[in-house]
């Protein structure tokens, strides 16, 4: 087990020589899928009769240009029994389903179980009898391979996991060292976190696979209190002042989460760090902001740590340090539109005409309302550190 978790193999290099060697023995391209549907390797097959990209239907080249198919397609895929099956399975055109030509299906199991598919058109004549059995053999190959990551990418949950739950320093340090052996020279060079809250999932221990998220190192489950889980993941940079793989595999995961029914989920990115040993850190950021967003929806559904501003410390404070016993009156559902109309008020900066016309009321009424916040609260508009003590505790109050 410890063995697979020290693997710094190039698995999407693997997994494309095995296509390429699929696409040789049936004499025609094959694309790699996972059970997902999510694309791992297209196998460019070039021979005399090189096939006319223009052949493509609609659901093979969206698969090769997006990576992945959508849920109707996989469930008419899966409608012919590819996820039970052990052989080809052969697939009829259905030019009102985008499937204009018909395709050959061949599973990739591993101990019985289907973890994804191997797919080429099919033609007349077609593949033989012996060819498809030839390239049977070579699913197997990739099962074990897939089988092998998958376990490679659990081992690393659980010591990322290790890293951001440790309650002692020691325990933190011990954990980084464990997570460092395992990664390799993947330690090295900038790093940073992503979360994304809340995470659906049936338990714990469950994450998505670590090939299926474009640049994720590891990634793992972590309880966030009233939020349930949250999901954690570690991305390599090629530079420290570029985000985007980070950004893009949020929002990836983002698109995941709402797709399992997570509702309205948001994502948080820290900022980059070199190697590992900042990872508690990193993580505290990535959750911070990744609350911001939750919060104040203008700052998300990703949100960089470094953009949500007055959230840095809002976050920091312990819970419920936002609730000021002068504003409790205010913060209750009774005040809510006087609550909001002093968030406004003081979002632009005490500039009534400002607030006003964002409120959608007149001058007039929004002087009475904030008189009216004054006698709730007992604070002075026109006192500096009062206005201050307001707009955090309004702010607070929605984290």
């Amino acid at each position: 087990m410890r063995q697979n978790a020290r693997v710094t193999s190039d698995f999407k290099g693997e997994y494309q020589e095995l296509v390429d060697e699929i696409s040789e023995l049936l004499g025609a391209p094959a694309t790699l899928e996972n059970r997902d549907f999510e694309l791992i390797a297209f196998g460019a097959y070039d021979s005399e009769g090189e096939l006319d990209p223009s052949a493509l239907d609609p659901v093979r080249a969206r698969s090769i240009l997006t990576r992945r198919s959508t849920a109707a397609v996989r469930a008419w895929f899966e409608g012919f029994g590819i996820t039970r099956a052990t052989g080809p399975v052969r697939i009829p055109p259905a030019p009102e389903a985008g499937v204009l030509r018909g395709r050959v299906c061949l599973p990739v199991r591993h101990r019985g179980v289907v973890l994804g598919y191997v797919w080429l058109l099919d033609t007349d004549p077609g593949p033989t009898a012996r060819q498809l059995a030839a390239a049977m053999e070579v699913t197997a190959r990739i099962g074990a391979l897939l089988a092998n990551e998958a376990q490679h990418g659990a081992d690393l949950s659980r010591e990322l996991r290790a890293v951001l739950t440790a309650e002692r320093d020691w325990q933190r340090d011990m954990a980084v060292a464990e997570l460092r052996t395992a990664l390799g020279i993947r330690a090295q060079g900038p790093h940073t976190v992503v979360c994304v809250t809340p995470w659906p999932s049936a338990g714990p221990d469950e994450a998505p696979s670590v090939r299926t998220v474009p640049g994720a190192t590891a990634l793992c489950t972590v309880p966030s209190g009233s939020a349930g889980l949250s999901l954690a993941l570690l991305v390599r940079l090629r530079s420290a002042e570029a985000a985007a793989p980070a950004v893009s595999a949020a929002g990836r995961l983002l698109e995941r989460a709402r797709g399992a029914g997570a509702g309205a989920p948001a994502a948080g990115v820290a900022a980059a760090r070199t190697g590992l040993a900042e990872l508690g850190a990193a993580w505290r950021e990535a959750s911070a902001a990744a609350r911001a967003a939750l919060a104040e929806p203008r700052l998300g559904p990703v949100a960089e740590w470094a953009s949500i501003g007055p959230f840095r410390l809002l976050t920091a404070l312990p819970a419920g340090a936002a609730q000021d016993p002068a504003v409790r009156a205010l913060l209750s559902p009774a005040h809510r539109e006087l609550a909001r109309t002093a968030e406004v008020y003081l979002d632009r900066a005490g500039q009534a005409g400002r607030a006003a016309a964002e409120l959608g009321i007149h001058r007039q009424t929004l002087y009475y309302r904030l008189s009216r916040i004054e006698q709730l609260t007992g604070l002075d508009l026109d006192d500096g550190e009062d206005r201050l003590l307001l707009h955090m505790a309004l702010k607070g109050a929605r984290l």
